[in-house]
């Protein structure tokens, strides 16, 4: 998977699309990332020991990757891979060729 948690993405399709969000969690398994503040459903939740007012909370649920897209310097790009000199191996930004931190 390309992406990668703290990376800031942008929503190319769904409800949600058009909005800016960070990662907050990657899930390589499924494909999916959870984006911070993006696809929130309700749920309901119990008092507990843990949370003790209750009722109904927003929560970020999944989004498959291949409907985000990763921005760099202010604008949507791909993202590719490139092996430097020395062997080590960067994310490069597809639209200027620039490595991503």
């Amino acid at each position: 998977m390309k992406l990668r948690k703290g990376d800031t993405v942008l929503v190319i399709s769904g409800k949600d699309k058009g909005q800016e969000g960070e990662i907050v969690q990657v899930m390589p398994a499924d494909n999916k990332v959870i984006v911070n503040g993006i696809n929130t459903a309700k749920k309901h939740s119990k008092t507990s020991k843990n949370n003790k007012q209750g009722g109904i909370i927003d929560r970020d649920m999944p989004v498959h990757a291949s409907n985000v897209m990763l921005v760099h310097k202010g604008k949507p790009t791909r993202v590719g891979y490139k092996v430097n000199s020395d062997g080590t191996k960067v994310r490069i930004a597809k639209r200027s060729g620039e490595v991503i931190s």
